[in-house]
């Protein structure tokens, strides 16, 4: 079994995926309008949009469809945005961060309207709760509640505590939370391949172990898409490729960092104790920066994510320190197996922000969605697609967030990056 195939079988995911794509391999020279490039959800949303209008598009995947984070991920679709709206308001004005708001929304309708038109089976259901460990988390999280629903209107925020609290999530660890009953969770994998599916049923051609070694720039002409297996011709490009960019664009690189997250799937817990531990099945994540999430899948196990790692190596006895993490929540879950554990990268950009929008040369890219991509991620595939058609421009209040490179060039942005983590786990704890 190779490296890529154990990468994907650990996962709970791909042992309950629903869906087989029938893709083909490069070889030679091809011809497109539109070349997609990366095949998670951002790419698979693009190339069935385009495809949806007639444009002849290639999709193109270096490994296999869904296998980077769009297929390992949490599954949470959440309204807003990995950074603050007050954050965004700081950044680009109350006005652009309203904008961004509608557009968050707009992401979760646009979730629930693909599942529902392609009859993509990926067990969607709404619920999220954020909970705050800490007094001080809890009163963070009023604070936030309240500015929501004072300055961007948002009705669907329930500020819970003690008992209130205790009857949606049967833990003592947490101070308070907020409902928010228009987010939800799915399968991301099931549903990045219904998308993949999608896009190839539309007329888009789908193409694995299309690894990209160069792209021709086409300022004033055809762009040339070289890979292992032949080239590609077209008018326009697309960078869907996120945390998985490598060198191929090192201006979108310098802007983002792959960070490595993880999950383990517990047994089936059975109905009753699933029932007890979240009775609402909602979602839940907490306000920590370095934050613990979880959820019950359709078959009662509890898929449980947290740590960061910033090294391409998988952390020293992972499984144990997400037991660890996972019992300090549900103390009543000690004995429990754990049957499946998984990880991969997310993009995250300095100001947790997605970084979104047009390049020189007729090319486009959307990545840096921070932890926070599984509704964004298709939606931004969708923007980007109206705007290689020429259609309304859904990137510009993107395109008014302002972006910084990390610092440290390549060599020492990663030891930086560590010592702030370093720093927030501290904060984490006080």
């Amino acid at each position: 079994m190779n490296r890529r195939d154990r990468e994907s079988a650990r996962s709970w995911y791909e042992a309950t995926r629903r869906y087989r794509i029938d893709a083909g391999r490069i070889d030679g020279e091809l011809q497109a309008d539109v070349v997609v490039i990366g095949g998670g959800l951002t790419g698979a949303s693009a190339a069935l949009c385009l495809a949806e209008r007639g444009v002849r598009v290639a999709l193109l995947e270096s490994r296999f469809f869904g296998w980077g984070a769009s297929g390992r991920s949490g599954g949470q679709i959440i309204a807003g945005y990995s950074c603050d709206q007050r954050v965004l308001e700081k950044l680009a004005g109350l006005d652009t961060a309203r904008e961004l708001w509608e557009h968050s929304l707009a992401a979760l309708d646009y979730t629930r309207e693909r599942v529902r038109r392609h009859g993509i089976d990926c067990d969607l259901r709404s619920g999220y709760l954020h909970v705050g460990v800490k007094q001080r988390h809890a009163r963070e999280l009023a604070e936030w509640a309240e500015h929501l629903e004072r300055v961007y209107g948002y009705p669907a925020l329930v500020y819970h505590d003690g008992g209130a609290l205790r009857a949606r999530l049967q833990s003592n660890l947490y101070q308070a939370g907020v409902s928010d009953f228009q987010s939800g969770h799915l399968h991301p994998l099931n549903y990045t391949l219904g998308m993949v599916k999608a896009a190839g049923d539309a007329g888009a051609a789908l193409y694995e172990d299309a690894t990209v070694n160069r792209v021709v720039d086409g300022s004033g002409g055809a762009s040339v898409v070289e890979t292992d297996g032949g080239r590609i011709r077209c008018d326009c490009v697309v960078y869907a490729c996120n945390a998985y960019l490598d060198r191929l664009h090192p201006g979108l690189r310098r802007l983002i960092m792959p960070v490595g997250t993880y999950i383990i799937a517990t047994e089936p817990l059975g109905e009753r104790v699933a029932g007890e531990l979240i009775p609402g099945g909602a979602a839940v994540a907490d306000t920590n920066f370095v934050l613990d999430y979880y959820r019950l899948s359709a078959d009662t196990r509890l898929l449980f994510g947290g740590r960061v790692s910033y090294s391409t190596l998988e952390p020293i006895r992972l499984r144990e320190s997400l037991e660890r993490r996972m019992l300090r929540v549900f103390p009543q879950l000690a004995g429990t197996g754990v049957e499946f554990t998984w990880g991969g990268f997310v993009a995250i950009t300095r100001n947790r922000a997605p970084h979104i929008g047009r390049l020189p040369g007729n090319a486009y890219h959307a990545q840096g969605y921070s932890g926070q991509g599984m509704a964004l991620a298709g939606y931004a595939g969708s923007l980007l697609a109206d705007a290689v058609m020429g259609e309304r421009d859904g990137l510009a209040c993107f395109g008014r967030i302002p972006h910084k490179a990390f610092p440290g060039g390549p060599m020492m942005r990663k030891p930086a990056l560590v010592a702030a983590m370093a720093y927030h786990r501290l904060l984490d704890k006080l």
